[in-house]
């Protein structure tokens, strides 16, 4: 065993038992009574049905955690990667195809594995909470629809980005920046518009009295309104959700049909109204600029391992290649990707907070902080996460953390 090896098998061990003392600190901060400030929010029955879920996602998150990390320890420990490579050279020894038929064949692989889980967490856990609207069809389509994107998306530019490679030496990292942060931006302007309908149905939102407030709350504040949708999002789950994407003239509003069914219109131009807020406080423009410059940093650093033929050989392979020399890196850059993870995340939960004052300002905070509070029982949030799994993981504030900055 090389030094490398040794070192790659040791992130995936510190990675699994912080992910898992984290998990464990959330866990015990649960507490039977409802939380202060939470009064109102949760009735005891819905509150211990909250907990419920919680431990019986935590619980479903152990067990498969725990089978990844054993699954990749054999695949480390009996050279599984190494057979890998070796079987695709029986077929092809262009570089490109190897690659694509390497990635393929493991993703693949990770998906029919991980399959019963998936099924088991979607006709199980969430048919058991209430959560669950997807029907085998659905399943299935969704499943081929990922399959197909990912080959035609993923594998075309997987197959530039080794081309580059190839073709341009050391300045590899540079071209193949260029190349993803056009891609990052060419989604983050089109997604909704290209990728969300060949899974959803998108339909304007109709006339009506939450058109005309939502046109009218837009006018008030200079928002020119070009795109406003509604989801089906109940055609997979019962959960409700809004959100905003794009850049300039492509920015969209899209507001699940849950989330229109189960609140009033001051609520929905609330929510809307923070939505707003992520466009006006440039939140989409700085968080795709961040995308960028960490892209970059990522790249600027792989293009320093990449050709080190000590990357193969901690796989077992005997000979050097593309596609396990950026395995290697992936799993070796990933305390720093976790730490530019966390980084991401305090960035974004100021973001909320920010979407959620201009919400206040510009319309109402009391509506906001209703529509919060619906949305939280309704998804069976935890109120209570712990402060340092909040800190590693989350994305938003605590609802609690934001009602308490809506009322001061």
């Amino acid at each position: 065993m090389n030094t490398l090896f040794l070192i790659i098998v040791a992130i995936l061990l510190v990675d699994f038992a912080f992910g898992k003392i984290l998990d464990f600190l959330n866990l015990k901060n649960l507490s039977p009574e409802i939380p202060k400030g939470a009064e109102g929010i949760y009735n005891p029955e819905k509150y211990k049905k909250s907990q419920e879920y919680y431990k019986v996602n935590h619980n479903f998150s152990m067990l498969t955690s725990s089978i990844t990390l054993i699954a990749m320890l054999l695949m480390l420990f009996l050279n599984g990667f190494a057979f890998i490579d070796s079987f695709v050279r029986q077929y092809t020894q262009n570089p490109i195809f190897m690659a694509l038929l390497f990635f393929g064949i493991l993703g693949l692989a990770s998906d029919i594995l991980g399959m019963p889980f998936s099924l088991y967490q979607t006709f199980v856990i969430e048919e058991k909470f209430g959560f669950n609207k997807t029907t085998v069809k659905t399943f299935i389509l969704d499943k081929l629809k990922g399959y197909l994107l990912a080959a035609i998306v993923g594998g075309g530019l997987f197959a530039l980005i080794i081309w580059i490679y190839q073709s341009t030496g050391s300045y590899f990292w540079l071209f193949a920046w260029a190349v993803i942060s056009f891609f990052t931006i060419f989604i983050t302007m089109f997604y909704t518009t290209f990728l969300v309908p060949i899974f959803n149905k998108l339909t304007p939102l109709p006339e009506g009295e939450l058109r005309t407030a939502i046109e009218e709350y837009c006018k008030k504040v200079g928002f020119k309104l070009n795109n406003l949708f509604v989801i089906d999002g109940s055609k997979r789950s019962a959960k409700a959700n809004a959100y905003f994407s794009g850049l300039g003239a492509k920015k969209t509003i899209v507001l699940y049909d849950t989330l229109i069914e189960k609140h009033s219109t001051e609520e929905l131009v609330a929510v809307l109204a923070h939505e707003v807020g992520h466009y006006k406080k440039k939140h989409t423009l700085t968080g795709t600029i961040q995308g960028v410059i960490q892209t970059g940093v990522m790249l600027f650093i792989m293009s320093l391992f990449l050709g080190n033929p000590e990357l193969s050989k901690a796989l077992g392979a005997n000979a050097s290649s593309f596609h396990l020399d950026i395995l290697v890196f992936g799993m070796l850059y990933s305390p720093l990707s976790e730490i530019l993870g966390i980084i991401s995340n305090i960035i974004s939960r100021k973001h909320e907070f920010e979407a959620d004052a201009y919400a206040k300002e510009t319309y109402s905070g009391t509506a906001l902080q209703t529509a919060l509070k619906k949305l939280s029982v309704d998804n069976l949030s935890n109120l209570k996460p712990h402060p340092a799994y909040v800190f590693v993981h989350y994305s938003h504030p605590p609802v609690l953390e934001r009602l308490r900055a809506l009322s001061s």
